[in-house]
């Protein structure tokens, strides 16, 4: 993390912190203890001094053995720390410039041991590092912390002062078409809705014995008033921005009020507008990126923090796709690359997802977002977390490495939609509006009747659409 040969370098930053402590152990040092275990991890540098210049040098401690066993003392004291993450290998006594300094790598804790916080107080003693300071938490920061803590998913919770009249029927129909498209003669298949929500998780039974929907549940079918209710930050956003001056050219949010505003519903208007003009291989209607795009979308819904502050945000732009969530990584940002370790926040809402076969394996997300943007020759994606408030960033260029764009059309103009894509939508639209005439489609789709038709046959042959017989002016609808 850091070269002490060449210490000038560095700055005090969110991972290192530099403390003189020629008057001995400081008492701060427990503040950054508790703050780079809440964060990412870090090092402190006892004999380390920062000049106006922000640089950083080393002072000569007098008595660095002294030092060392006053900190274990302190930190294996309840009284002092709430607990103590450190083994011998974490701090050392070394020789810089000829002058003796004490290095202690603090890891970031596991999320069943936070919040780590000092004094015997977690109210007023848990700090979080931001930038090159120690922030006190706030009691939402401290709450988040708690609910993350728990072994079980937030999203598993049974609502016992929630019945199911909160769900959206349309939403519940549609995942279910979805369901059977996805995995034709499942056992829940033939099930009536109640039985359905309670195999899916979306649904528990109380300690009053009654029905009453999951944590899941509702944020995967509820509507959007009744979602506020039990989380009043939930928020979901979609923005669109064309041409040099990101000019916005749609939005689509969960307060919209003309549509269910739910994840489920969420999710599939979204993917469809993400993936609509890549133009990455114009044959084939499932691409590498097309699927990176649906694990990201996805990975961002299921581990997001719908009690935290600001929403989920999806934006894109002609050379930048965007996703951020609140919540803080449950596994370290370097495990969450490397792939192989899941811990999703809301499980509940990524096994409904599975089911749809979208996110198929647990811990695979973003190791296959990296690899994907690698094969195209993309810049490489980023992921970010910042504090206070905590939020995930994914931020997946569109660019080539040499900064050629890629070839990516706005909303304000046509784009050559896959036949899936095209199909979504129409989806979509019978989810929400019920029916549908083909001038109507017609429209939606900017294409001709013929085409149009076309797509509906297809639809119909598979099931998903149904023309009454008798209904000459082919009014259609989904298959009950």
């Amino acid at each position: 993390m850091i070269d002490l040969d060449h210490l000038e370098k560095y700055t005090e930053n969110n991972r290192i912190e530099a403390k003189k402590a020629l008057g001995g152990l400081p008492h701060s040092i427990w503040e950054t203890y508790s703050a780079f275990a809440n964060a990412l991890g870090g090092i402190i540098l006892l004999g380390v001094e920062e000049y106006k210049d922000k640089t950083l040098h080393t002072v000569d401690l007098p008595d660095p053995d002294s030092l060392v066993r006053e900190f274990w003392d302190k930190v294996n004291d309840p009284n002092k720390a709430s607990v103590n993450l450190l083994t011998k290998q974490h701090i050392r006594i070394e020789k810089v410039s000829g002058d003796r300094i004490i290095v202690i790598e603090v890891p970031r804790a596991p999320r069943y041991q936070k919040p780590v916080y000092i004094d015997g107080n977690a109210a007023s003693g848990t700090y979080f590092r931001c930038g090159e300071g120690d922030h006190h938490c706030t009691a939402e920061e401290l709450q988040a912390m708690y609910r993350d803590a728990d072994f079980r998913t937030q999203d598993m919770r049974v609502l016992e002062q929630t019945d199911c009249a909160v769900f959206c029927a349309e939403s519940i129909r549609s995942y279910r078409d979805r369901m059977k498209r996805s995995r034709p003669a499942h056992v829940w298949e033939s099930l009536d809705d109640s039985a359905f929500l309670l195999k899916l998780g979306a649904a528990g039974t109380g300690t009053d014995g009654e029905v009453h929907p999951t944590a899941a549940g509702l944020l995967m079918f509820g509507r959007e008033q009744e979602i506020l209710r039990e989380y009043p930050d939930y928020s979901l956003e979609y923005r669109e921005a064309c041409g040099d001056m990101q000019q916005e050219t749609e939005s689509f949010a969960s307060s919209a009020g003309d549509w269910s505003g739910n994840v489920f519903d969420f999710y599939f208007h979204v993917c469809g507008r993400l993936q609509a003009g890549l133009n990455e291989t114009p044959e084939t209607d499932d691409t590498p990126v097309q699927k990176a795009i649906r694990e990201g979308l996805a990975n961002c819904l299921v581990n997001a923090d719908y009690y935290g502050s600001g929403g989920v945000v999806i934006v894109k732009q002609p050379d930048l796709i965007t996703m951020s969530n609140p919540g803080a990584f449950r596994v370290g940002l370097d495990e969450a690359r490397a792939g192989g370790m899941s811990d999703p926040r809301n499980g509940i809402l990524m096994k409904m997802f599975h089911l749809l076969d979208i996110g198929e394996r647990a811990g695979s997300g973003i190791p296959s977002i990296l690899y994907t943007w690698k094969q195209q020759g993309w810049s490489e994606p980023v992921v970010s977390q910042s504090f206070a408030p905590n939020r995930i960033m994914l931020s997946l260029p569109l660019t080539k490495s040499s900064g050629q764009k890629a070839r990516i059309r706005c909303a304000d103009k046509k784009v050559p939609l896959k036949t899936e894509t095209r199909k979504e939508m129409v989806i979509a639209y019978l989810t929400e509006h019920v029916t549908a005439t083909c001038a109507e489609l017609c429209e939606l789709l900017d294409l001709k009747p013929p085409r149009v038709r076309k797509i509906m046959r297809e639809l119909t042959e598979e099931g998903i659409v149904t023309a009454p017989a008798g209904n000459r002016n082919l009014v259609y609808k989904l298959k009950a």
